[in-house]
């Protein structure tokens, strides 16, 4: 049902009374002002946690997918109205994702075997109280879906969100504890502070009551978790390409490319980022990018421009981070139609624009000689991160050949990136991809620890 322009109001000044309350957080569930307090009381509904069912923690889940449907725009909005980026839209249907492909408990499974000499189990146990580091481009969206997974787990949680995103976390949160004590569980299944700091960052990571740290966000503070002492699951950077090669469906490539990169306004850490392909249908994608798929085509002096604004120094314009097409272009004076999602235009793979993560709809193309050569510039650009990438082929030996050389924990082919979270495509979501630590795409198993169970002589009865 289209949306009218007086229930958007009415749904803005829901979001804006619900913003006021995460302003004065005291009384709110799972919120504190002083971390170790956080800490401690989520320790306290550990107790509780780990002596559930798995019945019973999947009744909490339950509920919790249902407010975040119930949710889902309200979070979307703070989303945007607090960070100034991605778009509403998009974020709806995040939630949504999240909400009905985060696994749940039936991620939890026992290995057995069973013989002559008794039964062996190999079971996925707890943690305790798992600290969390969240990032302002998807921060009601990893808080959720971390949570989900990591209760399911049998754990609870201590978050340390993205100062810049702190009213929308606090009210994840909050719906967090609500679910849960609705279903029946304790309260402060998930946590956080009123203030998040780098102090209390270091707090939480240091603190002997949390034996594990996932962290979502930039290198840096992916290094700071590895270098902790502590267990640490890294989420970090990725500069994705997008090769395509001469037996691509180059149309259906350019709408899939876009698509996957104007999405959110490019905040999804999978998205596409840069093009490379081969020189045989440069001019050919180019077309349909144009033409069909509402890119605009930015002269050289125009990616000077934008260079210059979008990299102010040399370092990435956090007010440009997330926005769309045609608020960028606005920040180098052009007024481009109304209907232009992305900015494209072809430069070498050194160019500043394609070199660099963005996370914004910038999309530089790199001419490649041949195949092999669209590979070794596809490996260059994605720096090592070993996060995401993607192609365009019918050809499943370059797909193949491209697979082995760019080694990424995530792969799409010819579709959109975020089929790799589970949004027309197949798998579950997760908004913490571990690539820097190997875990890959997380979910509640991977926020277990694994043991063995030894009877001996016993319980064969085969």
């Amino acid at each position: 049902m289209p949306i009218s322009e007086s229930m958007v109001q009415d749904i803005v000044q829901e979001v804006m009374a619900k913003m006021q309350i995460a302003d004065s957080p005291a009384g709110k569930h799972g919120i504190f002002k002083d971390m170790n307090d956080a800490i401690e009381a989520a320790k306290k509904a550990d107790q509780i946690v780990r002596k559930m069912s798995m019945d019973q923690r999947e009744k909490i889940i339950t509920s919790i997918r249902k407010k975040i449907k119930e949710n889902a725009e309200v979070l979307a909005r703070m989303g945007v109205d607090e960070t100034g980026m991605g778009n509403v839209g998009d974020k709806i249907l995040k939630h949504h994702l999240v909400a009905d492909k985060t696994p749940g408990t039936e991620d939890i499974t026992t290995t057995a075997w069973s013989g002559d000499r008794g039964l062996t189990l190999i079971e996925m146990g707890p943690f305790g109280v798992i600290g969390a580091i969240t990032p302002c481009t998807n921060p009601s969206e990893t808080i959720l879906c971390n949570t989900i997974g990591m209760l399911a787990g049998g754990n609870t949680v201590v978050f340390n969100p993205h100062p810049q995103a702190i009213k929308t976390s606090i009210y994840a949160i909050n719906l967090l504890n609500e679910a849960s004590l609705e279903a029946g569980g304790p309260d402060n299944i998930a946590v956080t502070v009123e203030h998040p700091t780098l102090e209390t960052s270091n707090i939480m990571m240091k603190h002997k009551d949390i034996p594990l740290i996932a962290a979502t966000g930039g290198p840096g503070v992916v290094t700071a978790v590895l270098s902790s002492g502590k267990r640490g699951i890294g989420a970090g950077a990725g500069n994705p390409p997008a090769v395509v090669d001469d037996t691509a469906d180059i149309r259906k490539a350019a709408q899939d490319i876009v698509n996957g990169c104007t999405f959110d306004n490019n905040l999804p850490c999978i998205a596409e980022k840069e093009i490379v392909a081969v020189s045989s249908v440069v001019d050919e994608l180019m077309h349909y990018l144009i033409t069909e798929n509402d890119c605009y085509l930015a002269s050289k002096e125009e990616q000077d421009k934008l260079t210059s604004v979008v990299l102010q120094g040399g370092k990435l314009n956090r007010k440009c981070v997330g926005r769309d097409a045609r608020t960028l272009l606005s920040m180098i004076g052009v007024n481009a139609p109304a209907n232009i999602r992305c900015i494209v235009f072809e430069g070498p793979k050194e160019h500043p624009l394609i070199a660099t993560e963005l996370m914004m709809p910038i999309l530089g193309v790199v001419r490649a000689k041949d195949f092999d050569d669209a590979v070794e510039q596809a490996v260059w650009l994605e720096h090592g991160n070993r996060h995401s990438a993607h192609i365009h082929s019918k050809n499943i030996d370059n797909i193949t050949k491209y697979a082995k050389a760019i080694d990424t924990a995530i792969l799409v082919k010819n579709a959109p990136s975020y089929a790799a979270l589970g949004f027309g495509g197949e798998g579950y979501c997760t908004f913490t991809i571990a690539s820097r630590t190997g875990e890959g795409l997380t979910s509640a198993s991977t926020f277990t620890k694994r043991r063995r169970c030894v009877m001996s002589d016993s319980l064969c009865i085969r």
